[in-house]
């Protein structure tokens, strides 16, 4: 078909016949999708004539296509390929690819809501992220809160806010994104705000795993990006003092969530003990991740806590792990 030649060597068909065999080979491969959504030799059919014709309009119809697809096959892997194929195909030459992209993030939310734990779907979400600008993400942060809310148990709403607080935190290495310390209080404030956020989900919904998750890559976050390294020249700095302070009032508030996850009436649920085992291990997954120049405060603070009396009374099965970790 290519240079207007059929599959028989030697023979070329007028440039009418070569448009006319492509229509018919669009319009057959959409037939055999709906009823084949994972055929993937008619994904790359489309994908051949599609990308020697070059036509945003065919690009922007098979966007619709695949969403057909995953209207009624919202798992499908070639379709959510395909769709990565295109948005990729115009990413460099569309006026409103910015509108493009947020119509695709609300697509995978509208297919979420019907296909739970939709890996795929979520996937695709993360993948936009690429090609979002700093003002899209926060953008995208602020939208998909209300949404995660309200789905505690779906770990992958969770990891695609990691994804986009991963993306925050990229810019700061790049030197076209980090023009100014304005933008390094951004980074700082989405950390506060999501750990604050999850704090009041973890004392919403009681034993869910995925928001204890989540809570591991916020401390992460913060460790690594914004606690001083004492061996570092600036770490006398009137910034460096300011986050160390900072960091200790973040090991104070995360002991106090420990406390209050671990003292409850109602202790026979098995959603309260699920509850108080995730917070022991979170505060003891935080003591080895704590920097070695900070460990000193962390022991302070521990002691003052009683948190060994604490850790066995919210697991008393786990009491001689707890004890290893604790010497």
């Amino acid at each position: 078909m290519c240079d207007n030649q059929s599959g028989k060597v030697g023979i070329c068909l007028p440039s009418s016949s070569c448009d006319h065999l492509e229509s018919t080979l669009l319009r057959h491969s959409k037939s055999l999708l709906l009823l084949s959504c994972d055929f993937m030799t008619a994904w790359n059919c489309r994908k051949l004539i599609v990308s020697k014709k070059q036509q945003l309009s065919m690009f922007l119809d098979e966007l619709l296509l695949s969403g057909l697809v995953l209207s009624y096959s919202p798992k499908s892997e070639q379709a959510w390929t395909h769709r990565r194929w295109v948005i990729k195909s115009i990413s460099a030459n569309c006026s409103n690819f910015k509108e493009i992209l947020g119509k695709e993030s609300e697509l995978v939310e509208k297919i979420a809501e019907r296909s739970k734990m939709n890996y795929r779907a979520w996937n695709h979400r993360c993948w936009l992220v690429s090609y979002m600008t700093i003002d899209q993400v926060l953008c995208e942060l602020r939208k998909s809160r209300s949404w995660s809310a309200l789905h505690v148990a779906d770990n992958c709403c969770f990891n695609y806010r990691r994804r986009l607080l991963l993306r925050i935190m990229e810019g700061q290495s790049c030197l076209e994104d980090t023009v100014s310390c304005g933008h390094n209080v951004n980074i700082v404030q989405a950390l506060k705000d999501e750990l604050d956020w999850n704090e009041t989900l973890i004392k919403r919904y009681v034993g869910r795993e995925a928001l204890w998750l989540h809570r591991r890559f916020l401390s992460t976050c913060w460790i690594n990006n914004f606690v001083p390294d004492s061996g570092d020249e600036s770490y006398h700095s009137k910034e460096a003092i300011g986050l160390y302070h900072d960091f200790g009032t973040f090991l104070q508030n995360e002991l106090c969530l420990l406390h209050s996850c671990s003292t409850f009436v109602d202790d026979d649920f098995v959603d309260v003990q699920a509850q108080a085992a995730h917070s022991a291990c979170y505060i003891l997954w935080l003591k080895v991740q704590v920097p070695k120049s900070l460990v000193n405060q962390l022991q302070e603070k521990i002691r003052d806590a009683d948190l060994k009396t604490l850790l066995n009374k919210s697991c008393p099965e786990r009491s001689s792990l707890f004890n290893y970790f604790m010497n």
